[in-house]
């Protein structure tokens, strides 16, 4: 029925009804015709774009061939996702503006207003409008058909492959069309499945992370989701990423091989690169030099060279300085939090013990570089670099010290090896950060040396940049408690102190002196003039028990506790409720997505319920026309008395003539003939009454021409002098005017040599740019005709190569029927020919066998002698044939085939005549003699004596040979002739 359906172009009846026979109860056993069905039935869902019947089929059939045949279900699967793929495909090769057609934000989300809007207005639709109309809806169908393929294996062990080759065939979506959006999406299903997976543990055919299979297929899709979200810049999910495979990994308590953990390790820097945060890219970058050292053996000494450089770069490029100093206590919890998190994701623990955990910081770091002989493998340049910045104390030196060596060190990295897992290394993006740092050294350095300099001064030896963006440096390093320095701009002066204290000063620089700025006393007066009061006030009002100094701070120490344990608690549960809320999003966007189908559902409903309607209305509305037809005819009836009375009236002649047959075409065309009849009079007196209009408004003209006329000359008096006055007053304007413009034009004409130089320039950048994209379209059109040509060419080629094959096809097809029907003409002439000489044969044969019959009677008889009842001449014979000689007759071969000799012998000697009645029969023994025997003739013993040795059971019997070629064979005659002698020998003396 569907392919009935489907012939007459009804598929979504067609559809309609193979979505019934699915979901029906009564087909729960799986058998073939069924996927069979299942093809035809997603074929449909495609065609139709039916993402919702799509999903309840194949949900449907996995619950009928879980337990059966679950390949079968895989194969449905991949044929649905081959042909969505494929339309979506041919859709975007018939576009030819694929960017502008995808330029949507979310492939689920509606059309816009904005967009109903211009479909609406605009009479004509742009190309881009239906390259979008075109294209869009296959990609969003393609994208729901991966949301539903994923939904449907999410909980399958057997089909863990195909949810893996799901993924990936939907992560390369997002990355060739760069649907952020999408990916997005489509990275939280992912994750949702692995915490319900991990959720509800009792499945039936819940897929088992632990097993070594499953958990690789889990990673690989972690780590192809990762690339994807690096290539898409989405580094917020290319973090989550990084935390779903650290989470995985903590799942099942494994670590991932090395090759992985390579790609880890370097996604990880790049994350955190993008995020500034340096101290945990400079560790990611030590994790992957020492797998990169440890693992991989075929790396060359340069490339390792290359990777220990950008590791000791990237431990430079960290600030010197404690971010944490002057926060507040939540935001220290926060930061200490932040801090073993990030440890755990990079070190890779898999356990969270507390005492387990290192404290990130840059001075392990470089300790950490320094003990595990990293700083052995980097090169010259990247050595002397870290040796300038960390150990020397050069402050007026520094600066230009470290320029060469930057300027070297940015000329270095590029490709890798083959050998490394690292597609290239890029020195030069640290090149801003240690030039931050080669600041900071300086000025701390300075510090240390100079109490005042002047910015000129600074500036000079500050070459990385100029003196807003040093002091933009040193303003963050004050906050820091790095530098103590202030600037006075008023005496363009640095001024220096020391964070520092008094003892650590003297310490570390025995010949300096401690000094202070005005502004350290300055932030702290408030605090001074606080102590101050409370010191007088202790003297004028004295305490009656002294307490102890931890007596006062324990109270508050408590309620601090409280305050800060209370904020603790009240931010996790906003996370809480955040997640709570995202997951309630989620929930709400399915049931949106429920309701949208049931809407479709509905809109489909209502549509054939409006065709319905729309029928009935038009029956209706048929109805309405021939009731106003006859209401017609009634009202021009009714007018036509009206005019036959009006025509009575006037003395008119009568409209109808009696007898005159009246239709509704007649009433209508004598109502119009009057109304055009009264309309012509009424235009004559229309005409007649202009006429008077007329003459009365050339009267009125010629009266009022003089009046017109004096009126017109006084008012040209008029305006004459009024322009005079005008054009007097334009004149000392445009003078004026005038006087201005060439003072402008003396003032502008100093720049007209760089308007001038900037015009050309222009002119020439854009003229350049204009070429060069004339050139790259050139080339564009000859790469695509050069295709066609080739195309063409192939084409043209397949042609002649199919043509040439069915022409030698059909050639040897033809021979071969030539052949097969002269071979059997020759057959068929051999058979004629064999069978004639078989007939030939046999007619022979029986010539001689009658002649030896012949031959024989003619012997017997003259054996045997003339009885008294006088034997038969043979001529006196009768026609027929005796009895014996019938036998052998019937024994004989049919004309048309012949027997040989042997063969006839056999089978009549294996089948005996049966035994006379005759008292003289033919048998094996002899009959007794009569008791009259010596009575007998000497001819009748003679007579007898031959019969014995001529008969059946004599010497010559059945089945033996002739003697000679005189007597016939016993088998030929035997019987028969005792039957032919004994019937003519005598009965009695």
């Amino acid at each position: 029925m569907a392919a009935e359906l489907i012939n007459v172009g009804q598929k979504q009846d067609a559809l309609q009804a193979l979505h019934d026979l699915i979901t029906s109860k009564r087909y729960r056993a799986w058998q073939k015709p069924l996927e069979r069905i299942m093809f035809k039935y997603v074929e449909l869902c495609v065609d139709l774009r039916r993402g919702r019947f799509a999903k309840d089929g194949l949900i449907q059939y996995r619950i009928v061939c879980q337990q059966v045949n679950v390949t079968s279900l895989e194969e449905v699967i991949k044929h649905f996702m081959h042909l969505s793929t494929e339309k979506a495909e041919e859709a975007r090769s018939h576009s030819q503006a694929l960017e502008e057609a995808l330029d949507v934000d979310d492939l689920e989300a509606d059309k816009r207003p904005e967009d109903l809007m211009l479909s609406y207005v605009s009479g004509e639709k742009g190309k881009e409008r239906s390259d979008r109309e075109l294209v869009t809806p296959w990609f969003k169908f393609l994208w729901e058909t991966y949301r539903t393929v994923l939904e449907i294996l999410r909980n399958n062990s057997k089909l863990e492959a195909l949810y893996a080759m799901t993924a990936h065939r939907a992560f390369q979506f997002c990355k060739q069309y760069k649907r952020t959006t999408e990916f997005r999406r489509l990275c939280e299903i992912i994750r949702n499945h692995l915490v319900n997976l991990n959720k509800y543990r009792d499945q039936r055919d819940r897929p088992d992370i632990s097993a070594p299979e499953s958990l690789q297929l889990y990673l690989d899709t972690r780590f192809e989701q990762l690339k994807v979200a690096t290539e898409l810049e989405l580094w917020q999910e290319a973090f989550r990423s990084i935390e779903d495979i650290h989470g995985l990994m903590f799942m099942v308590k494994k670590t991932p091989k090395a090759s992985l953990m390579v790609v880890y390790y370097a996604k990880l820097t790049e994350i955190f690169w993008i995020s500034s945060s340096y101290l945990y890219h400079a560790y990611a970058w030590l994790k992957l030099f020492t797998l990169q050292k440890s693992f991989n053996k075929n790396l060359s000494q340069k490339d390792l060279q290359m990777i220990a450089s950008s590791v000791v770069l990237a431990a430079l490029a960290v600030t010197p300085y404690d971010h944490t100093y002057g926060a507040s206590h939540s935001e220290l919890e926060n930061e200490k939090e932040r801090n073993l998190r990030m440890a755990n994701l990079i070190g890779f623990n898999l356990d969270l013990k507390p005492e387990s955990r290192e404290v990130l910081s840059r001075p392990s770091l470089l300790s950490e570089l320094v003990s595990k002989g990293v700083m052995s493998c980097v090169t010259q340049e990247v050595k002397d670099l870290y040796h300038l910045l960390e150990h020397e104390f050069l402050p007026l030196d520094l600066a230009a010290k470290v320029q060469p060596l930057l300027s070297k060190i940015s000329k270095l990295g590029g490709k890798l090896g083959s050998a490394s897992s690292l597609p290239e290394v890029h020195l030069s993006q640290y090149v801003p950060a240690l030039e931050k740092l080669a600041t900071l050294r300086l000025l701390q350095q300075v510090s240390r040396v100079y109490q005042t300099m002047k910015i000129e001064s600074l500036s000079q030896m500050i070459p990385f940049f100029d003196f807003s963006a040093v002091e933009k440096i040193s303003v963050d390093a004050v906050k820091r408690n790095f530098i103590a320095m202030k600037v006075d701009h008023m005496k363009l002066v640095v001024l220096f102190s020391t964070p520092y204290s008094t003892s650590e000063l003297l310490t570390s620089f025995p010949n300096s002196s401690p000094s202070g700025l005005e502004s350290d006393d300055l932030r702290d007066h408030l605090t001074v003039f606080a102590e101050s009061l409370n010191k007088a006030r202790a003297m004028i009002y004295p305490p009656t028990k002294k307490s102890s100094k931890l007596g006062e701070i324990l109270p508050g120490l408590g309620e601090i506790v409280d305050k800060e344990h209370k904020i603790l608690l009240a931010r996790k549960s906003i996370i809480e409720k955040r997640k709570e809320e995202q997951e309630r999003q989620l929930l709400e966007m399915e049931r949106e997505e429920e309701s949208r189908r049931l809407k479709q559902l509905k809109i489909t409903e209502e549509a054939e319920h409006k065709r319905l309607a729309a029928e009935y209305e038009q029956r209706n509305r048929q109805r309405i026309l021939r009731e106003i037809e006859e209401r017609e005819l009634e009202e021009a009836q009714a007018l036509l008395e009206e005019q036959e009375k009006r025509s009575k009236r006037k003395g008119g002649k009568k409209p109808i003539l009696e007898g005159e047959k009246v239709t509704k075409q007649i009433l209508m065309e004598r109502a119009l003939s009057e109304q055009l009849r009264e309309r012509q009079e009424m235009e004559k007196k229309f005409q007649k009454l202009a006429k008077t209009m007329d003459y009365l408004e050339r009267a009125k003209r010629e009266e009022a021409a003089p009046l017109i006329e004096a009126a017109f000359q006084q008012r040209l008096v008029e305006e004459k002098a009024l322009h005079e006055h005008e054009q007097q007053l334009e004149t000392e304007l445009s003078r004026q005017r005038h006087d201005g413009d060439l003072k402008e034009k003396y003032r502008l004409s100093r720049m007209l040599e760089n308007k001038i130089i900037f015009e050309e320039r222009v002119k020439s950048r854009r003229e350049a740019e204009f070429n060069q994209r004339k050139a790259e379209r050139e080339e564009r059109i000859n790469q695509i005709i050069q295709a066609r040509k080739q195309e063409r060419e192939a084409l043209r080629k397949k042609i002649f190569f199919v043509r040439s094959e069915e022409e030698r096809l059909n050639k040897l097809r033809e021979e071969e029927e030539a052949r097969k029907l002269e071979e059997a003409e020759r057959r068929r002439k051999e058979e004629a020919e064999r069978k004639a000489k078989l007939d030939e044969i046999a007619e022979k044969q029986r010539q001689r066998e009658r002649e030896l019959e012949e031959k024989e009677r003619v012997r017997r008889e003259a054996l045997l002698g003339r009885t008294t009842d006088g034997p038969l001449r043979p001529s006196e014979l009768p026609a027929g044939p005796d009895p014996g000689a019938t036998a052998p007759a019937a024994a004989a071969p049919a004309p048309a085939k012949y027997v040989p000799r042997f063969r006839r012998g056999g089978t009549e000697g294996s089948a005996p005549a049966p035994p006379e009645t005759d008292k003289w029969g033919g048998g094996s023994s002899r009959p007794a003699p009569p008791p009259d025997s010596d009575k007998w003739s000497s001819g009748a013993r003679q007579a007898t004596a031959d019969a014995d040795r001529w008969g059946g059971g004599g010497r010559w019997g059945s089945g033996d040979s002739r003697p000679d070629d005189r007597n016939p064979p016993g088998d030929r005659w035997g019987g028969g002739s005792k039957s032919t002698w004994s019937s003519s020998r005598p009965r009695g003396r």
